[in-house]
């Protein structure tokens, strides 16, 4: 019989004991987890990219739904526990109880609000969790004032994230210098330089006095008559260990949960482990320690001896751009020396303290490469007489002479710790390097070394470098086009972060080194600033490729093809007639049935191009808009209608999805297919979006492809009603409109943020797929016309022949 394991907390460190947990022994415990917040385990280390829009939740989270499902974990998710039943090993939650045989605590921290009057406002929040995050993204929008009370990391994060998005901050510290526990004055100055030259006003040696306001907050007062306006106030002033539970639960609680060298509290049936523990009379809130006492625990409930010793810890940091790096005691004293080396020009400040011959603390600001290596020298004890005259200049600086920069990471031993953040030593990295990982994603879906904080990163390469030698390539940011070292993803979370709403601002905002940008870029960002801002922005034809301009594909010898749509495949013999008397009017040289169901005029004259659409117009044929990054075609079989192997109205089906789809710019072309069976005669199965329809309804797959690649679609989804069928696709193509780098297919899009996620926001989050829906139909509402109808009108008309093709190149 599997133990019963009861887990109160889905934090990192819980998450990282379940994963050790699953990994020594799958099969041991009966999993049930509670959580107060309504979600599993994400990386609180990278919510402040959330905030700055950087990032998104999804892309931070550890754990997903598919994760705990594959290890049988019952999730209890939103559900707060209220009691724990020692006598019977039952913990009680506002739904009922659960039996365990083992119990964990892991509840965390708690926010600290300094007992101020006004600090009860609507306004005041703090900085913990993603609702406090979505609370400070809702507030805090551009042209506002926030005012951070706390000069510590999280006040920082918070301060740095809500200025990215266009906020005016000011921070109140009431130390001397910023983050004085983990930086000395000097560097906490050039930290504080830094964010000013970031528009953040920075007032240290402040004492917060009162929060003001009447129905909101509205200004915070300070001891010294000071008064900063404020339309939301984030307090970020530290944390306790939430021990509630324990403390009704009548186990030893000091500070925090008091527990022994095996995690396990003063009850031999419960454990606690995470930033509501306390150990030897000391507390933890880095997570490197947390990850430590997760493998201890592991060991602890699989019935192994194991000893949680708390190693000194070095401080890896970077707010706002600003890197820092800290690690072990840098106070003044008689008995220390220290050696500084400064560099004002590039913003550099590196100090090492030193007692009897060994480094005791490391203080670094701007050029933080070597901390790990001084790290090394100060966690060992290492004796530095012998290199004193070149320590402050790293480990490539030795013995009086310049030395290879990878010796030094060749030279360090299997337990060196690389990343802090999880507590992945140099073996584990070299073991998994040998063992196939050959690239850094690679590394970090193995190790999980860099792929939180990501200080490290360039440590990590090192190290594969190292092993690799020249078998390793060293990836180089890719930026969007030559114009900007920028990458598509960079771009698009920074056009919504910073509220960017033209291609100038882009470009202005974020250092384009060509004015105007080039070919490549300024259909991009049309794009981008289209998706993300259809009320607001308008499209710029200009930046679009000649065949969108012109609304029609240019062909090798200059002229061009017209394609009527044809909704579904399906026509009349009206339009057949139309179609035909266009093509004898205007010479057109071949009349060709297309792939995807449609008739194509080819050889047509740039000049007669308004007026046969006019002529087109008439007979209530549109643009089919075979030239566009939008939606193509939707291929169909007759279906049921007439069919008889037909199970549903599949041509029905595509003319509704194509009558709502259609005009949508998309970041490349998308077409559909739609069978009736699954006989597939409309070839669904290679379409970037396909409809099997079967007797039970319609099986819906994407991120096909039938071009230059050849590859089968996925399935995404199955439903019997065809209104949910609809409305799941529209949620797919808005997805891809929103998250795609330009002229990505969505096969590649989908194999890039995985089929897993997608389903995630399209299938399983029912309100998520309806907001999806929603922003698609306002795109729509702004966009969704036809451009033939435009150009064919008579005071068009006139000033199309002659107009120019400006700017840029044909370059599909």
């Amino acid at each position: 019989m599997k133990e019963k394991l009861v887990v109160i907390g889905a934090g990192m460190a819980s998450g990282r004991l379940l994963e050790h947990l699953f990994e020594i022994a799958p099969d041991r415990f009966e999993v049930t987890l509670f959580n107060a917040e309504p979600r599993g385990n994400y990386n609180r280390l990278m919510l402040s990219p959330v905030l700055s829009g950087e990032k998104t939740y999804e892309q931070i989270v550890t754990h997903d739904d598919d994760w705990y499902a594959a290890h049988a974990v019952d999730c209890r998710f939103g559900e707060s526990i209220v009691k724990i039943d020692r006598s019977n090993r039952i913990v009680f939650s506002n739904h009922g109880g659960v039996p365990y045989n083992k119990l964990v605590i892991a509840t965390g921290s708690a926010p600290f609000i300094i007992p101020v009057a006004g600090k009860e406002l609507p306004g005041v929040v703090t900085y913990r969790d993603l609702e406090d995050t979505n609370a400070m993204i809702e507030a805090g929008v551009a042209g506002q004032n926030a005012v951070v009370i706390g000069g510590g990391l999280l006040g920082l994060e918070a301060a740095a994230g809500m200025a990215a998005r266009g906020a005016k901050v000011t921070v109140i510290h009431l130390m001397g210098h910023l983050m004085e526990r983990q930086l000395d004055p000097s560097a906490g100055y050039l930290l504080q330089r830094d964010l000013e030259k970031r528009g953040i006003t920075v007032h240290c040696k402040g004492a917060t006095k009162a929060i003001l306001g009447k129905e909101r907050v509205e200004a915070v007062l300070l001891d010294d008559g000071t008064i900063y306006p404020a339309d939301l106030v984030c307090m970020a002033v530290g944390i306790r260990p939430e021990t509630r539970i324990a403390t009704d639960a009548r186990l030893e609680v000091n500070r925090g949960i008091v527990v022994d060298d095996a995690m396990r509290t003063s009850d031999p049936n419960i454990f606690s482990l995470g930033e509501c523990v306390e150990h030897d009379s000391q507390l933890f809130g880095l997570v490197a320690p947390l990850y430590d006492q997760a493998k201890i625990l592991a060991k602890t409930l699989l019935g192994e001896e194991a000893v949680f010793r708390p190693v000194q810890t070095a401080t890896k940091l970077k707010v706002t751009g600003c890197d820092l790096f800290s690690a072990g005691d840098f106070a003044d004293a008689p008995d220390r020396e220290d050696i500084v080396f400064r560099d004002p020009g590039r913003g550099q400040y590196k100090r090492i303290v030193l007692k009897d011959d060994r480094i005791i603390g490391v203080v670094m600001y701007g050029d933080t490469a070597d901390g790990n290596w001084f790290y090394g020298l100060m966690k060992d004890q290492t004796d530095v007489s012998e290199m004193r005259d070149t320590l402050i200049f790293g480990p490539a600086f030795q013995g009086g002479q310049k030395l290879d920069p990878m010796a030094a990471v060749a030279a360090l031993p299997p337990e060196a710790e690389i990343c802090g953040c999880n507590g992945v030593c140099k073996g584990k990295i070299v073991d998994a390097v040998l063992g196939g990982a050959t690239t850094l994603d690679l590394v970090r879906a193995q190790t999980k070394a860099s792929s939180s904080c990501g200080t490290c990163t360039g440590l990590v390469e090192q190290v594969m470098k190292a092993t690799l030698g020249d078998g390793f390539v060293m990836a180089k940011p890719q930026g969007m086009c030559k114009c900007t070292d920028h990458s598509h993803e960079d771009v698009r979370r920074l056009i919504k972060a910073m509220g960017l709403k033209s291609i100038p601002a882009v470009q202005q905002e974020l250092g384009w080194t060509s004015v105007g940008g080039c070919y490549s870029c300024r259909p991009a960002l049309n794009y981008y600033l289209l998706a993300e801002w259809p009320l607001e922005y308008k499209d710029d034809r200009q930046s679009r490729f000649v065949n969108e301009r012109n609304h029609a594909n240019i062909q090798k010898d200059g002229t061009y093809s017209v394609v009527p749509r044809m909704w579904g495949g399906v026509t009349t013999p009206a339009e057949l007639r139309a179609i035909a008397d266009a093509a004898e009017k205007y010479n057109v040289p071949m009349v060709k049935v297309t792939g995807g169901q449609r008739i194509d005029l080819l050889g047509v004259r740039k000049e007669d191009l308004p007026q046969m659409w006019a002529d087109l117009n008439e007979a209530g044929l549109v643009s089919g808009h075979a030239y566009s990054k939008g939606l193509r075609t939707v291929k169909t079989c007759v279906g049921a209608q007439f069919c008889r192997f037909g199970t549903q109205d599949s041509t029905g089906l595509g003319i509704r999805l194509e009558k709502l789809l259609w005009g949508s710019w998309t970041p490349h072309k998308v077409k559909l297919g739609i069978s009736g069976c699954p006989r597939n005669c409309a070839e669904a199965t290679c379409k970037d979006v396909g409809v099997i329809c079967v007797d039970s309804g319609y099986q819906i797959s994407v991120a096909g492809a039938a071009g230059m690649e050849l590859k089968e679609t996925e399935h995404l989804a199955s439903t019997a009603s065809e209104d949910e069928a609809v409305e799941i696709i529209t949620a797919f193509v808005q997805l891809y409109r929103e998250h795609a780098r330009y002229l990505d297919r969505p096969y590649k899009w989908v194999a890039k943020a995985g089929l897993d996620w997608v389903k995630a926001q399209v299938v399983d989050d029912l309100e998520n797929r309806k907001a999806l829906v929603e922003r698609f139909e306002i795109s729509q509402s702004v966009y969704r016309t036809d451009p033939w109808a435009e150009h064919a009108a008579p005071d068009e008309r006139a000033k199309w022949a002659p107009l120019a093709d400006l700017t840029l190149e044909a370059a599909e």
